[in-house]
């Protein structure tokens, strides 16, 4: 056998570079590129290994380690998760920094393959630089923060394991049910290390996106329950669009005439202006995708975890009144709350399904019903986006996003992550495409759009990529506007700045609290305004402040034909958010309090729970 003499780096990146998977019927790479941050822990032996390969696997520079980590995990989501990225940090806080993102892949379950430096395997110089030392446990280093938020972790402390260690990575990474971030923690004399490699480490090897199909027996109860359905509601989460399941859901909606209501993940599935899209589910849903499912005797969840946002904290589907079919390729997801679990892929549990249904259909008046709430919650919605503010005030974030979706286009992909525009967006956004609304919505990551935007555009460089983002995000992790400058790959950035955290804020009332710590100008202390269009222009990108909404569509049109990442920046009421729509959030409130708006707030907060559990047998 043919033995090739490598470092254990060079051959890592030599087989991940032979890793390939089909695009559109297109073999591409499944590793488009490796996010690189160079210290002590990797630069050496890594990142010699990446320079000699950067014809086939590209190495970016980034600014922020858990900013790369973001753009690989929202790269992954853009695409399909068919495609990925790498990360590579040095030891000790390059390292921690990747937690978070990790965290965001963990819970989207979405690959990213996560290379971070580690201590001397020989313990020959120890402590090294930046080593976390445990005084009861000599095997912890700081990479065992990434353990609790990887799907596998392994540490490389010898050349012999990283074989077996990788195909276990590549065997997750492409598993749709086991689908998620992996850590190969890589001690850094190993890294340097040579060894004599079988060929066949670096024979190209093609992954096939397994679509598994659902079991008879599984079928068959799915398919009663739904034929005994009269009102059934779709409810398509982000498996829908992993799967490629797009048409399979059109086709399964329009034949048998069941109405859908998309979850954060799963929203743009289906065109916002199909008659049977309700729109958004749950807590920041719309009142006619809420109304339907409270009355639905049947929901049919497919490829959604159904978190506490679309379930209304547990309440929305109450199980003594509506049957429950979970469709998902993971059985850990499809047998939540009691459901009856179809396990399969999602365009194939749909077509399976679909076509053991033959002609049934939904009840015409439900149907009927679906249609006539959708045109009712339009017309609310759209006074809660026409461009009407009185003189002198600031607009709401729902205006800004009716002003920016008046000027889109159906190509366009807009992305967000956290704070008050998740819920506007996830009401009011009509996604054109599949794959034109990306949020991150399942960690609520803080920082993660406009990296996240970078990541979406280095998958989709054909589209429009539209970051909306506040304040609070934005402070938070902005560095990534100068990769995206350098790298050309251009974001437009709209900015909405209502001076602090005003989601929170509007929380914070509502519970009965009083105004602290999340407005950057206390009640009644002077305004602490940021100029952010100088800090923007600052890391090189256009920018420019927007007055008013008249102003914005003329700015969206010119920031479209730039050449380079725009930052537009347009002022928002922080005390307005969109009261219609939307369903009930368990966030307790104190027992006990001296304030009386919290004692109040408290009364409310019961009440509304018992009101939830009289709903239960």
């Amino acid at each position: 056998m043919t033995a090739v003499r490598l470092t254990v780096a060079q051959a890592l990146v030599r087989a991940m570079a032979a890793q390939w998977t089909l695009v559109e019927g297109e073999r591409r790479r499944i590793f488009a590129g490796v996010w690189a941050i160079f210290g002590h822990g990797n630069v050496a032996a890594l990142g010699e290994a990446l320079y000699a390969a950067r014809a086939v696997l590209p190495t970016f520079r980034a600014h922020n380690e858990q900013a790369m980590g973001h753009a690989a995990v929202a790269f992954a989501k853009a695409s399909w998760r068919r495609r990925m990225m790498a990360c590579t940090t040095s030891i000790g806080p390059g390292a921690t920094n990747l937690t978070t993102a990790a965290a965001v892949a963990h819970v989207n379950r979405l690959p990213v393959l996560l290379l971070p430096g580690d201590v001397f395997a020989t313990r020959a110089p120890d402590p090294v630089l930046q080593q976390v030392e445990d005084f009861g446990d000599g095997l912890v280093s700081a990479n065992d923060c990434l353990r609790p938020v990887s799907r596998y972790f392994d540490r490389i402390t010898r050349a012999e394991q990283l074989p077996s260690a990788f195909e276990r990575a590549m065997q997750v990474l492409t598993d749709a049910a086991q689908c998620g971030p992996v850590t190969l923690a890589l001690c850094q004399d190993v890294q340097a290390e040579a060894f004599d490699w079988p060929q066949s480490l670096f024979d190209e090897r093609l992954w096939i996106a397994r679509r598994p199909p659902p079991d008879e027996r599984e079928l068959a109860v799915a398919v009663q329950a739904l034929r005994a359905a009269r009102r059934p509601l779709l409810v398509c989460g982000g498996g829908v669009l992993y799967a490629e399941a797009v048409g399979a859901l059109t086709d399964f909606c329009e034949r048998h005439q069941v109405p859908l209501a998309e979850t954060q993940a799963g929203k743009s599935a289906l065109p916002g202006s199909h008659p049977l899209n309700l729109g958004g589910l749950g807590v920041t849903g719309t009142a006619a995708a809420n109304a339907l499912a409270v009355d639905a005797d049947l929901i049919l969840a497919v490829g959604t975890r159904l978190q506490d946002f679309t379930t209304g904290s547990a309440t929305l589907f109450p199980a003594h009144r509506q049957r429950l079919v979970a469709l998902n390729v993971q059985s850990f997801d499809a047998c939540k709350y009691g459901a009856l679990p179809l396990v399969a892929d999602a365009r194939e549990g749909l077509q399976r399904l679909s076509g053991a249904l033959g002609d049934w259909r939904a009840e015409p008046a439900w149907t009927r019903r679906a249609q006539a709430e959708r045109s009712r919650w339009q017309a609310v919605a759209e006074s809660f986006t026409a461009a009407t503010v009185a003189p002198r005030k600031l607009p709401a974030d729902a205006q800004v996003i009716g002003a920016v979706l008046r000027a889109a286009q159906p190509s366009d992909i807009v992305v967000g992550a956290a704070g008050g525009l998740p819920g506007e967006l996830h009401r009011h956004w009509l996604a054109g495409e599949p794959g034109g609304y990306h949020l991150e919505y399942g960690y609520s990551c803080m920082g993660y759009e406009i990296a996240g935007g970078l990541g979406v555009k280095l998958a989709q460089p054909g589209r429009e990529v539209i970051v909306m983002v506040g304040d609070g995000s934005y402070l938070m992790l902005n560095s990534e506007i100068a990769t995206s400058v350098r790298m050309g790959a251009k974001l437009v950035i709209l900015l909405l700045d209502n001076g602090g955290f005003g989601c929170i804020e509007r929380l914070q009332g509502a519970t009965g609290n009083a105004s602290f710590n999340n407005l950057l100008a206390p009640p009644g202390g002077a305004a602490s305004r940021i100029d952010f269009v100088a800090h923007a222009a600052a890391l090189g990108a256009a920018a420019v402040r927007v007055s008013d909404l008249t102003g914005l569509a003329p700015a969206l049109a010119a920031a479209r034909e730039a050449d380079r990442t725009t930052l537009l920046l347009i002022e928002t009421d922080p005390g307005l958010g969109t009261t219609a729509g939307g369903f009930w959030w368990d966030v307790a409130v104190p027992e006990v309090s001296e304030r009386a708006e919290v004692r109040a707030a408290r009364e409310r907060y019961l009440q509304a729970r018992q009101a939830r559990t009289d709903d239960d047998p």
